[in-house]
């Protein structure tokens, strides 16, 4: 049987997932209906956050296929997969045509000398122009620097909701029958030289309560069988020696177990117990490395710490430097992405370990996953990585793409402006503007909650890091000061009802609080110390008119970007399995003016 390997690459919501769950059900791999985002935070965030492997089969082929993220900062989940395949289908928005993640996807797939299959997805939209979407894409691959090869691209248009796509955009919306012709006429077959001895290399791995942990790959010699003697090779470590315990390939959204397994195909293997994404497997003592996968640097960093505060061990099961070291150890060994200095450091507050990642979202996700496995943490502000380049200090910069209502294109220059980012472009589309900004990182954080309250929601912005460039200076990011309990208990309404007038609170009434717990913002930026659990004074005096009735204004959910984001150096976001809490690093007063004057 041929095989053809293939990822499905895009920027964030251009509908890769639904088209490859569209693709499944049209092979009748699935109900129509099911999804490939099966994660519980993937669900709700309406995003796919890690790569994930199926198959199908279609006149006689097997075609595997991989879903990958869309969102920049799991960049890491795309760029491990593509050395595994032949071609990509490139996803493109009919409207919003190609964005920041898109340029990305396409520049590392250009890289490896891959000749993507274009599809120009849901042209149902009011706003669709697909003439102007190809266009941009021809523009991209030119400035990609693509082939003579690569720039004659076949292009495919869909509707990936309905199932339907066309070779042309005016022929009759059918079934995705074309889709499939085209992957079979344009993807390469898959090599199956099973003359040389086993060699593959993982690029993803999974774990299994039974088999321990599996790794994902593509076998590129020889064949795989069950029991096999293998070595497993890296280049900074030594030769380890293994068995091959089972064998599984891919079948629709399932796993299949086989005996043995050819070259060309994605399987996945049991046996090795410390196999890491990356590494060479093979039967062959003497064989050469497969390249190593390379991974962008992570541009952020902040320290994961043991939870301190008066509430700790309260919320969670795991709350010890031990049991918070374990599993930031497991994390690293399926998140390339990710890296995690486990040094000691005598200036940290609290015992804990630094933690590099590639954006505000990776670490959200990384610290929401912990909490619902009952994870105790806190965590400080996340600061961009700052280094020196040829004797230069450097930070990383990143390119922002927004699409706005042209009436809010005034407060995005302005905002912007203040965080150090310059307009590189701007395109005007009926009401619709698009921007080009290019400025540091560090610009970034905690500003897109603001975007948001900016264009009142109907505003996308979207950013992708260009690499490190000289550092741009000081940069304001908040104009806010903390509201700071200076009591513990329970925090009443009365108080609650006075306070709201001074800023925006992060607590309701009910709430437990303790001293030197940041239970809002103020709006003329100042520090404030309150006691967010005073009562209304009784007396057995009659007022001479009515008391005013007591309206608390709902509070501002604190939630983890939202946490990363408005903090600041001094303080600590505490994450809980049912609680996300935004304290100072020191809780009393005194220690707070100590630690000030050092």
């Amino acid at each position: 049987m041929e095989i053809r390997n293939i990822a499905i690459i895009a920027h964030v919501d251009h509908g890769k997932t639904t088209l490859t769950d569209k693709m499944l059900a049209f092979c009748g791999e699935v109900l129509d209906g099911a999804s490939m985002d099966s994660n519980a935070i993937e669900l709700e965030r309406g995003i796919t956050i890690y790569a994930k492997n199926t198959a199908v089969k279609y006149k006689g082929t097997k075609i595997n296929i991989v879903d990958t993220p869309g969102h920049a900062d799991f960049g890491s989940e795309v760029e491990r997969v593509l050395r595994s395949i032949d071609s990509v289908l490139l996803i493109v928005d009919a409207q919003e045509g190609p964005m920041p993640q898109t340029r990305f996807v396409l520049k590392k797939s250009l890289e490896l000398g891959l000749k993507p299959i274009v599809v120009i997805n849901k042209i149902d939209k009011p706003g669709a122009n697909c003439a102007h979407t190809h266009d941009g894409v021809f523009e991209l691959f030119l400035e990609l620097g693509a082939t003579e090869e690569q720039l004659d691209f076949t292009t495919v248009y869909a509707v990936g909701r309905d199932g339907v796509a066309m070779k042309h955009e005016g022929d009759e919306r059918k079934d995705l029958a074309p889709l499939f012709e085209t992957i079979l006429e344009k993807v390469p077959v898959a090599q199956n030289d099973v003359s040389k001895p086993f060699r593959m290399q993982a690029f993803n791995l999974a774990y299994d309560n039974f088999l321990g942990r599996l790794a994902v790959g593509r076998v590129y010699e020889g064949v795989a069988k069950v029991g096999d003697v293998v070595y497993v090779k890296a280049t900074d470590k030594v030769d380890r020696q293994a068995k091959i315990v089972k064998l599984f390939t891919f079948h629709g959204m399932k796993r299949d177990e086989v005996a043995e397994a050819v070259a060309g195909d994605i399987v996945m293997i049991a046996g090795i117990p410390d196999i890491f994404i990356g590494e060479t497997i093979t039967t062959n003592k003497e064989a050469e490395l497969l390249p190593a996968i390379s991974i962008d640097e992570p541009t952020i960093e902040l320290d994961f710490l043991v939870n301190n505060s008066p509430f700790a061990g309260k919320e969670g099961k795991f709350v010890t430097s031990r049991q918070l070291r374990e599993r930031l150890e497991r994390e690293l060994e399926v998140n390339v992405g990710l890296k995690v200095d486990f040094a000691p450091n005598e200036n940290r507050v609290t015992e804990g370990f630094k933690v590099y990642g590639r954006g505000e979202m990776h670490i959200a996700v990384l610290l929401e996953t912990m909490r619902r496995e009952g994870y105790e943490v806190q965590v400080s502000q996340p600061h961009v990585i700052i280094k020196e380049i040829d004797g230069v200090k450097s930070e990383p910069f990143e390119e922002v793409t927004i699409d706005a209502p042209t009436e809010f294109q005034g407060v995005i220059i302005e905002k912007l402006g203040i965080r150090g980012f310059i307009m590189r472009d701007m395109k005007v589309h009926e009401s619709s503007t698009r921007m080009t900004f290019e400025g540091p990182t560090r610009g970034l954080l905690g500003y897109r909650n603001q975007f948001m309250v900016d264009t009142k929601g109907e505003g996308i912005m979207s950013s992708r890091v260009v690499g490190f460039r000289p550092y741009a200076g000081e940069i304001t990011r908040r104009n806010v000061g903390s509201m700071i309990s200076m009591e513990s208990g329970k925090a009443l309404a009365f108080a609650l009802w006075g306070l709201q007038d001074r800023g925006v609170l992060y607590i309701s009434p009910q709430t437990e609080v303790y001293e030197g717990m940041v239970i809002g913002n103020t709006s003329k930026g100042e520090e404030m110390k309150v006691n967010p659990t005073k009562g209304k004074q009784l007396t057995n005096m009659r007022a001479s008119g009515t008391d005013e009735a007591v309206t608390v204004i709902p509070a501002w959910t604190m939630t983890i970007e939202r946490g990363l984001e408005v903090m600041v150096d001094d303080e600590f976001l505490e994450v809980t399995p049912t609680s996300v809490r935004l304290r100072k690093q020191y809780l009393n007063e005194a220690e707070r003016t100590r630690a000030r004057r050092k």
